[in-house]
C-alpha cells in the first residue's frame, strides 16, 4: 500500500525521505513478523499454530466450519481435518444447527478455554522474559512502539 501524499509529507517534514520511509516500513514489517512467528511457536506443546488460531476463532463466538474456513483463508477440506482433530482431542464440540440441519455448528470445550488461557500465558511469560532484560529506555520505546503499531494495524 502506498502511503498518501500527505502522510509521506509529514514524514519529509519529520526529516525521512520517501526512501527512509520505505526502508523503515520493511524493517517493522520484518520485526512484527520474526515476533509473531517467535511468539506462535514458543507454545506449540498444546495444539499447532492453525489449530490455535482456529480455537481463538471460537473462543469470538461459535461457528460453522464453512465460516471458519473463510475466516483463516484455508479450503473446505483443509478445515474438516483441522476441526476433526480438535474435535478428537476434546477441545471443540458439535452441535447440530437448529435453523440448518445440514450445518454443524463448533463450539469450545471447556478444556479449549483453559488451554487457551495456558498457552496465551506461556506467549505472554516469553515476551516478557525478552522485554524485562530491556533497558528501562528500551522498554519505554516499546511501550510508546505498542500503541503506535496498535494504530497502524487499525487503519
Amino acid at each position: 500500500m502506498t502511503p498518501s501524499p500527505t502522510r509521506t509529507r509529514r514524514a519529509i517534514d519529520a526529516g525521512l525521505s520517501p526512501s527512509a520511509i520505505s526502508a523503515l516500513a520493511g524493517e517493522l514489517r520484518l520485526a512484527c513478523m520474526r515476533i509473531s512467528r517467535r511468539v506462535r511457536f514458543e507454545s506449540t506443546d498444546g495444539v499447532a499454530p492453525h489449530q490455535f488460531s482456529v480455537l481463538s476463532r471460537l473462543e469470538q463466538t461459535p461457528r460453522t466450519p464453512g465460516e471458519l474456513a473463510e475466516i483463516e483463508k484455508v479450503s473446505a477440506p483443509s478445515m474438516t481435518r483441522t476441526v476433526a482433530g480438535l474435535v478428537e482431542r476434546g477441545l471443540i464440540a458439535r452441535t447440530d444447527d437448529p435453523a440448518d440441519r445440514r450445518q454443524v455448528i463448533l463450539t469450545l470445550t471447556p478444556e479449549a478455554v483453559t488451554l487457551l488461557r495456558d498457552i496465551r500465558r506461556k506467549r505472554d511469560a516469553w515476551m516478557s522474559v525478552r522485554v524485562g532484560r530491556l533497558s528501562p529506555q528500551e522498554q519505554d520505546i516499546l511501550r510508546q512502539a505498542s500503541a503506535i503499531l496498535t494504530r497502524v494495524a487499525a487503519e
